[in-house]
C-alpha cells in the first residue's frame, strides 16, 4: 500500500500533503498538555510492533503492494489522534531511511494508513463499546470489524489516488478493484490479529485501551 514516487500526479500529491497537514496540525492542537510519559511509552512500544508487521509485503499487479497496517489497532489503543502520530512516524522512518513509500507520496501514504485506517478502526470499535455493555465478544467484534474495515477503505483510497493519476498505467476500474478486493481479504488477517490483542490486553492491562475511556 505505500505509494511509490512517480504514482501520483503533482496534484495528487498536494492535495494529500495538504490534507496530511491540516490533520497533523489538527491533532497537535488536540493532544496539547495532554501527552503522558506512561502514553508516549505506549505509543513507542505499538509503533515498534507496527513497524515491524508493515515490513511484509506481498506485491500487487501494478507495481503496488500488501501488507498488513496496524492503524486500527493504533486507532483503538492510543485513540484517533495519538494513534495517528505513532503511524505518521512509522510511515515517515519507513520512506525516509528505508524508501518504503516515496517523498511525494508521503501525503497519501499517511493519508491513507494513518488517518484512513486509524480513525475508522477507533470510529468502529468505540461505537461497539458505547451502544452494547463491553464484554469479551463486543471487543473482539469492534476490534475485527474495526482492523478488516480500516484496512480495506484504506485499500480502495490508495486505489482511488493513483487510479486518477494520469501517471499510473491503469485507471480507477482496475486499480480500485485490485487495491480493494485484496486488501479485504488480507483484512480478515489483519481484523483477527486486531481482534486477539485487543482482548488479550483488556485481560491484562485494560487500561491501555484508550478507546473505552
Amino acid at each position: 500500500m505505500h505509494i511509490p514516487d512517480g504514482f501520483l500526479d503533482p496534484a495528487w500529491s498536494i492535495i494529500t500533503y495538504l490534507l496530511f497537514l491540516v490533520y497533523l496540525g489538527y491533532t497537535l492542537r488536540a493532544i496539547k498538555g495532554t501527552l503522558s510519559s506512561e502514553i508516549i511509552s505506549y505509543a513507542s512500544v505499538l509503533a515498534a510492533g507496527v513497524f515491524a508487521a508493515q515490513m511484509l509485503n506481498w506485491p500487487l499487479p501494478g507495481g503496488t503492494s500488501l501488507h498488513f497496517v496496524g492503524g486500527a489497532l493504533a486507532g483503538i489503543m492510543l485513540g484517533p489522534y495519538v494513534g495517528f502520530l505513532a503511524m505518521f512516524l512509522v510511515l515517515l522512518i519507513q520512506c525516509i531511511v528505508f524508501h518504503d513509500g516515496g517523498i511525494t507520496a508521503l501525503g497519501a501514504n499517511v493519508l491513507n494508513m494513518a488517518i484512513v485506517d486509524v480513525i475508522i478502526g477507533y470510529i468502529i470499535y468505540r461505537a461497539l463499546i458505547k451502544t452494547f455493555k463491553p464484554s469479551d465478544n463486543i471487543r473482539f467484534v469492534g476490534a475485527f470489524l474495526g482492523g478488516w474495515l480500516g484496512i480495506t477503505l484504506a485499500g480502495i483510497a490508495c486505489g482511488v489516488e493513483i487510479g486518477l493519476s494520469p501517471q499510473f498505467p491503469y485507471g480507477v476500474s482496475i486499480s480500485v478493484p485490485v487495491m480493494g478486493i485484496w486488501h479485504a481479504v488480507l483484512g480478515i488477517i489483519e481484523g483477527l490479529a486486531t481482534a486477539f490483542t485487543i482482548i488479550y490486553i483488556s485481560k491484562r492491562a485494560p487500561h491501555m485501551i484508550l478507546a473505552e475511556v
